[in-house]
């Protein structure tokens, strides 16, 4: 049985906000939508250079006195999609759809990543009766693919120096702090060399992984499907001379990848005892990964000889170099229950015009001497297999205040409503108040959201009830906070 979409007037904007297409980098028409609200409304609205968004509305009567509280959400979402789904995220209106008390996307991903908390920022914005102070509600561009809004915002586009971010997805956890991140790039030169002659050539395919988010859910014990196709090529390569005509495996750098594909040639002898070793290999891992890959799937099917194939040194080399890189949780917090430092390994795609195979990483860590050693063990991998290596400046950590008031105040109103104790503490994935603690010193922030599962795939999903559980706590802190 199905729930009620409540609140209405946040629901009725999510809605609006998936038929704008938003992915990163390209938010433009997200932008022109939330100028014309501000617009619309009367409201001071203003961009800055790079197409962040504020929009300012003044205290409800009787609470001018109050502190200006910034309201921050990123316009971008992550563009997954099923392979066997058309869709395009430059034009297409997201299809959602109710399951139980789950909000979903038909074959891509939802966008209440951050959608929802653009959502909550304009249902506020076009309320006449909440009792608030001043506030600021941000709209930044691009967190997805390097948080370049928060990290180019001007000093003085905000204004206020108490921020709620909307950009956390467990209702009842009032995160405080967040790792920082880095991306690590490995490039493989190759030189092509002519496919040889009596091989047998095979695609093979890993797919229908869980994936997710590579911060949130990196210590959920979720295969890995670029990791899984390079346990198979490197026990292949160690029986049997193989070559790599292709390969395209994962996305976005800040998804743990869910398919991977590649095409080999091996001896044709030696065809059959390929196959059987991939069936092997597919019971050996459906059963190591039982409880959290339950749908997995492993393809091989024979395919047309190509005309060439990556010549055997790199071949070796990037084989060695996938099986023996790091991926998943690297290391446990010493204080509290958290996840530390970790690694995902991304994407692996060969450009055969540019005679490339490009790998892509991301690490994280709360401690940047840990994010360091972790992007320097994936770097070593790949130096050692002779690839182009280039790890980017990343982006800073946030660490708790501990003599926040912004929190005391969310503390108190979250047991009054709901009778209970909210978990307090840090994530592992990125946030941009790690920028905006260095960007606006002595910003007081705390961080809450609704519920969301499978986020940075198309299985994400939002948990309908506690949507207004987070707008019923947003509005008793946005009253009580003096």
């Amino acid at each position: 049985m199905s729930v009620e979409l409540k609140p209405a007037s946040v629901f009725k904007a999510f809605s609006e906000i998936n038929k704008v297409p938003r992915p990163s980098k390209r938010e433009d028409r997200m932008m022109d939508y939330l100028v014309a609200i501000g617009h619309q409304l009367g409201l001071e609205t203003v961009t800055d250079e790079i197409g962040n968004v504020v929009i300012r509305k003044p205290a409800t009567p009787g609470m001018e006195d109050r502190p200006t509280i910034v309201l921050q959400s990123h316009m971008d979402m992550v563009c997954e999609k099923n392979n066997d789904v058309t869709f395009d995220f430059d034009h297409d209106a997201i299809q959602t759809y109710v399951d139980g008390e789950w909000l979903a996307a038909r074959g891509t991903t939802l966008g209440a990543d951050d959608g929802i908390g653009c959502a909550m920022e304009i249902a506020l914005l076009r309320d006449t009766d909440i009792k608030h102070g001043p506030l600021e509600c941000v709209f930044t561009r691009d967190e997805e693919t390097g948080l370049t809004g928060a990290e180019r915002m001007p000093s003085d586009f905000i204004k206020g120096r108490m921020m709620i971010n909307l950009d956390n997805e467990e209702e009842g956890y009032i995160f405080v702090s967040c790792a920082g991140g880095c991306r690590t790039n490995a490039t493989f030169h190759y030189r092509e060399t002519p496919a040889p002659h009596g091989y047998f050539f095979l695609s093979l395919a890993v797919k229908g992984l869980t994936g997710g988010h590579s911060g949130d859910d990196i210590n959920k014990k979720r295969a890995n499907a670029n990791k899984l196709l390079a346990r198979f090529l490197y026990t292949q390569h160690e029986k049997r001379d193989i070559v790599i005509s292709d390969i395209q495996a994962g996305g976005l750098h800040n998804a743990i990848p869910r398919e991977a594909a590649c095409v080999i040639g091996i001896p044709f002898a030696d065809k059959e005892q390929v196959r059987a070793d991939w069936n092997i290999f597919a019971r050996e891992v459906e059963d190591e990964y039982s409880v959290t890959e339950q749908t997995m799937q492993f393809l091989m099917e024979s395919t047309t000889s190509p005309a060439t194939v990556i010549d055997p040194t790199t071949t070796r080399n990037l084989i060695y170099a996938l099986q023996a890189v790091f991926n998943g949780e690297f290391a446990h917090c010493q204080d509290i229950d958290l996840v530390e430092t970790s690694s995902n390994l991304a994407s692996i795609h060969m450009d055969a015009k540019t005679h490339t195979v490009n790998v892509v990483s991301s690490q994280r860590s709360s401690i940047l001497s840990a994010r360091h050693n972790v992007a320097n063990t994936f770097r070593a991998a790949f130096q050692l297999a002779g690839a182009d290596v280039e790890t980017g400046e990343g982006y800073p950590g946030w660490k708790m205040n501990p003599d926040s008031k912004l929190l005391v105040v969310a503390v108190q109103q979250y047991r009054r409503l709901f009778g209970k104790e909210p978990f307090v503490g840090g994530i592992h994935a990125g946030l941009e108040c790690g920028l905006f603690s260095e960007k606006f010193p002595g910003m007081d922030m705390i961080s809450v959201g609704p519920t969301m599962r499978g986020v940075h795939s198309p299985d994400e999903r939002m948990h309908i009830p506690t949507v207004k559980m987070v707008w019923d706590h947003l509005l008793a802190i946005l009253e009580a906070v003096r």
